[in-house]
């Protein structure tokens, strides 16, 4: 099962996204209720899983497999080197290939203001000791200034150990894996969803098995058979989420 979980983690990220996105009343991208009005519709429901399909399926030829896996990772890391291209370029104020504590701290400075203006927010507090520490570790040669690779390879450090955090703070491997976890319910969840979807075991997603997946989700939270997914129902299969995964925690 595991070759299975690797090639068809695409399409169970799209049927257990479809879940959170039924569940979660806060719009985006991944919020069908196209017209607003806090109810899903059937018509609402097809058009969401028809697009989700479509996005998917990289390769257009009606299945979701490895091949649309390996299309989605290549173009997801292509995004992420090219953010970080950007990022060290726009950082790098007097061009000179490396970023200086300042530089750094501008940038930082930036891009908080940036998110604090998207989300109303206006938080003033600085971090200039804690700005200052991480510098200090990331200039591994004492230059004063941040190479790109001495940039990347504090980023990946960092990563490394928030991972050990949660390691720690759910009892160590396989209870919690940031981001992946926390999107869909983790990997448990995933791979319950792909055996549920890959009727066939040919280990792809074909249209036919995703529309069966998605709509018999629907159907779990239209709780009322009315052929509609209420803001209650989607509230209630937002705790049911929980719980269950709290549950699962319990259990490891």
């Amino acid at each position: 099962m595991k070759k299975l979980t690797l090639s068809l983690s695409a399409a169970a990220l799209a049927i257990t996204g479809a879940g959170v996105a039924y569940a979660d009343h806060h719009g985006g991208k991944q919020n069908p209720d196209s017209d607003g009005d806090g109810v899903i519709s059937a018509a609402e429901h097809s058009a969401h899983a028809d697009a989700m399909f479509a996005r998917l399926d990289a390769n257009s030829d009606g299945v979701i497999d490895a091949e649309d896996r390996a299309a989605h990772m290549a173009a997801r890391a292509e995004k992420r080197e090219e953010r970080r291209a950007n990022f060290f370029a726009e950082a790098d104020a007097n061009g000179d290939g490396e970023l200086t504590a300042e530089e750094m701290q501008a940038a930082h400075e930036a891009r908080r203001a940036e998110r604090m203006e998207k989300r109303g927010e206006r938080r003033g507090e600085r971090r200039g000791d804690r700005m200052a520490a991480m510098f200090e570790r990331a200039d591994t040669d004492n230059s004063g200034g941040l190479s790109e690779a001495e940039l990347e390879a504090a980023r990946e450090a960092r990563m490394e150990r928030r991972e050990a955090r949660r390691g720690e703070m759910w009892g160590g491997e396989g209870r919690h894996h940031g981001k992946m976890h926390r999107r869909g319910g983790g990997m448990r969840m995933m791979h319950a969803m792909l055996q549920r979807a890959d009727t066939d075991g040919d280990q792809a997603v074909s249209r036919a098995e995703f529309d069966a997946a998605v709509d018999a989700r629907f159907a779990r939270m239209d709780t009322d058979n009315s052929g509609t997914v209420t803001a209650e129902e989607r509230q209630a299969a937002r705790e049911a989420m929980k719980a269950a995964r709290q549950q699962r925690r319990n259990q490891n």
